[in-house]
């Protein structure tokens, strides 16, 4: 008799999209919106003459349709046009001590924040304060630092590029270049590893790429959750009939089959698109090990191709023309075994001959790659190795070829572009003092972890957030909420109540913005603002809802009053950039080239794309060339023995980031919960536990999830998932890719344990 599974999880048998994500965007727009006209909200997003979607960086195409979201955008939408509202009556009736103990989808839905907000001790709660008594007073702590060094100025990717570069001009004419960002916990290891390569931090392809590639490889990423709109291009794709390679330890559903929401055949039929032509569960951490058996493969290939007589199956012309650092890798992969690889990656040699077979009979390959690569101990080094994967045959600045990172929140990777870095060039930094007379610090700053040790070794007394959820964000929240509980002041500009900011400090302020559905107005004027996708391409972005309350400003009103405040005596013209974001747009275009005509430019439907020299096969190295660049080995060591897994973070579909929707995840077949781990059926078995066993996730130095579901899932063996922001309790402060700075989110050494309350 089969036994029965626990509650909450039963597979889940439709493809991604279809009916399924219909109801799921039905079932959240009646909770959120109701009857409320905010629903026309969902046909305004990503459109040319509307907002763009706060959720993802997947960009528009260039003829959008009347449908241009997904499901998850849908849900960040209604999330944020959601009728609930807290305004102090909700604060009245309760202590930050009480709200502490909800959990966090129960904090943020509550609802919209309706004005600003200080804690006050006496009471245990937050209390109204006017606009300019808490900047002023935000103001009057920010300055009686001992230095600014103190302070630290954290941005979300939320932020648009009009705040974003408001928000660096404040902190460097204060005096800082401490800029902790959401990049440092995601893409950190491209914009560190790809420059060393090829010359540019950001992804070489365009969307239409798409259309005229003959393979394209997804490695490490989920797009039927984090970027679902990537759905519709896969498909095109597999439609065109092109191989499609995956590598991921996990099975999911969307990168297998796919039934497009837009299509009346697809729905009406019932029908699905296959997407992996072949689906690879590559070890946790084994990518470098299979990065470098293909590449070993396909060099080994080209050279009995050549000895035969036949054509070369390395481009060699573009490696002597563009690269250096060719007979490095040649060599290095000669000291690699065949058994080795096997024995990292968890593929036979048979199965990586077979990808490099793919990719060398395709002319143009893109190779898509998520946190899947990033989050790890050697996140920057799997990411150099896809980059000489691509370079052998000169994937790179042509056609339908080139690598494709795909960033989380829509523009993480504006949020750069227009300066928000903690290691600024000279370059930008002497444009920026010319543009607005001011002496910015050389100085380097500090990353998220950085900033994290700052905040609790006492050196940092300030963090002001612009967005985001740092604290629960990070690794390791005893030392993160003590952390936050020891400064002197802590400043959240948040649109929903958040866990980071009930830690309260000396001094806490709440500055409620702006959402980008809303109308933005200054002086009777509506105003527009742009983001970055990840293809590069600039747009403009105009919300059309009403506001959820008068009390609520911008956030380019929020820290242009900052710094008013913060810097009165400067020649900085805070009051007429508010009045008029074109005056912004004037100066980033002052500050950064690239940026040339940019009012002009947004003003086309669609924008533009920002200059990308290795598209063109320029390389913005100090040689001029791209670079092959060696990795030690196969991988660093992950501390695996016989009884130790691989523990990966994982999101759910019913979240983005720190922000959860709700408790379902449906792809995998979990309703109503949170607290499992997923763990193949074989290893469950091999550690005498069944599928609803209570266990424990311990590490080598005894950090501890405690008492999570145990779910068979097609999970590659020796590996185990559990979901982000719980599982980081297992992530030290210290376990980071030291060559960005990137947490270890997804490498996590574990020994699996019955949990010590559960029947035996």
């Amino acid at each position: 008799m089969a036994e029965t599974p626990p509650k909450g999880v039963a597979p889940y048998g439709g493809p991604a999209g279809g009916w399924g994500a219909l109801h799921a965007v039905a079932n959240a727009v009646r909770k959120e919106m109701g009857t409320s006209a905010n629903t026309r909200a969902l046909l305004e997003m990503n459109q040319p003459s509307g907002f763009d979607c706060p959720g993802c960086a997947w960009p528009d195409p260039k003829h959008t349709s009347s449908f241009e979201f997904c499901e998850n955008g849908a849900k960040a939408v209604t999330w944020e046009a959601t009728w609930k509202r807290v305004t102090p009556d909700f604060f009245a009736a309760h202590t930050v001590s009480e709200l502490w103990t909800w959990s966090d989808y129960r904090l943020e839905d509550a609802g919209r924040l309706t004005e600003p907000l200080r804690y006050d001790a006496a009471t245990d709660r937050f209390v109204p304060v006017g606009w300019d008594e808490a900047l002023s007073a935000i103001a009057t702590r920010l300055k009686a630092l001992d230095h600014p060094d103190q302070a630290e100025f954290y941005t979300s990717g939320r932020a648009s590029n009009e705040a974003a570069f408001l928000y660096q001009l404040v902190a460097r004419a204060f005096g800082t270049n401490n800029f902790p960002d959401c990049s440092n916990m995601c893409h950190e290891p491209t914009s560190v590893g790809l420059p060393q390569s090829i010359g540019v931090g950001k992804g070489t392809v365009t969307l239409e790429d798409f259309d005229h590639a003959d393979a394209v490889f997804c490695i490490g990423h989920n797009p039927g959750t984090n970027h679902p709109r990537m759905l519709t291009t896969l498909r095109e794709v597999s439609l065109r009939g092109r191989p499609i390679v995956v590598l991921n330890p996990l099975r999911e559903r969307g990168l297998e089959r796919f039934a497009a929401p837009q299509s009346p055949e697809t729905m009406l039929t019932l029908s699905s698109t296959p997407l992996a032509s072949a689906y690879h569960q590559v070890k946790v951490g084994g990518d470098v090990a299979v990065l470098k058996g293909i590449m070993k493969a396909l060099i080994q290939a080209d050279a009995d191709a050549v000895a035969a007589g036949g054509a070369a199956l390395l481009d060699h012309a573009f490696i002597a023309e563009h690269t250096i650092g060719f007979e490095g890798l040649v060599a290095d992969l000669a000291t690699i075994s065949w058994d080795d690889i096997e024995a990292r990656s968890g593929l036979p040699q048979h199965a990586i001959e077979e990808m490099a077979r793919t990719y060398w009979t395709a002319e143009r390959v893109i190779i898509c790659y998520g946190m899947g690569i990033t989050q790890h101990r050697h996140g920057t080094e799997n990411v150099r190795q896809i980059a000489n994967l691509l370079m052998l045959r000169g994937n790179i600045g042509k056609p339908g070829a080139g690598i494709c990172p795909l960033r989380g929140h829509s523009n993480v990777q504006g949020d750069r572009t227009v300066g928000i870095t903690e290691i600024p060039a000279e370059a930008f930094l002497a444009r920026l003092d010319k543009a607005f007379g001011i002496s910015a610090p050389r100085k380097h700053g500090h990353n998220a972890v950085h900033a994290l040790t700052a905040m609790a070794e006492g050196t940092a007394r300030t963090f002001i957030g612009l967005g985001g959820n740092f604290a629960l964000a990070m690794p390791d929240p005893e030392v993160a909420f003590k952390a936050f509980r020891g400064l002197d002041l802590n400043v959240q500009i948040i649109t929903k109540l958040n866990r980071t900011a009930l830690l309260t400090a000396q001094h806490s302020y709440i500055l409620p913005c702006l959402g980008r559905t809303e109308r933005d107005f200054q002086n009777g004027v509506l105003q527009a603002v742009t983001v970055e996708d990840s293809m590069s391409m600039v747009h403009a972005s105009r919300g059309g809802l009403k506001p959820a309350s008068e009390d609520l400003r911008s956030e380019v009103a929020i820290i242009a009053g900052l710094g008013r405040a913060l810097l009165p005596d400067s020649a900085i013209d805070w009051e007429g950039m508010t009045a008029d974001y074109d005056r912004i747009r004037d100066k980033i275009e002052e500050v950064f080239p690239d940026f040339y005509d940019f009012n002009a430019r947004i003003r086309t439907p669609g924008g533009f794309r920002l200059r990308v020299d290795a598209s063109d096969r320029k390389w913005d190295t100090p040689d001029g060339k791209a670079h092959f660049l060696v990795s030690s080995g196969i991988g660093e060591d992950d501390g695996r023995d016989d009884d130790t897994f691989i523990c990966t973070t994982l999101r759910s579909h019913d979240q983005y980031n720190t922000t959860i929707y709700g408790l379902n995840d449906r792809y995998r077949g979990i309703t109503g919960r949170r607290d499992v781990v997923f763990v193949n059926a074989e290893d469950l078995a091999a550690l005498g536990l069944k599928e609803g066993s209570k266990v424990d996730l311990v590490t080598p130095t005894n950090r501890v999830l405690a008492g999570v579901t145990a779910v068979a899932y097609p999970i590659a063996r020796g590996a185990v998932g559990a979901y982000y922001p719980e599982a980081n309790v297992l992530v030290g402060v210290d376990e980071y890719d030291h060559l960005s700075g990137t947490p270890a989110y997804k490498s996590i050494p574990v020994k699996v344990r019955r949990h010590a309350d559960a029947a035996a």
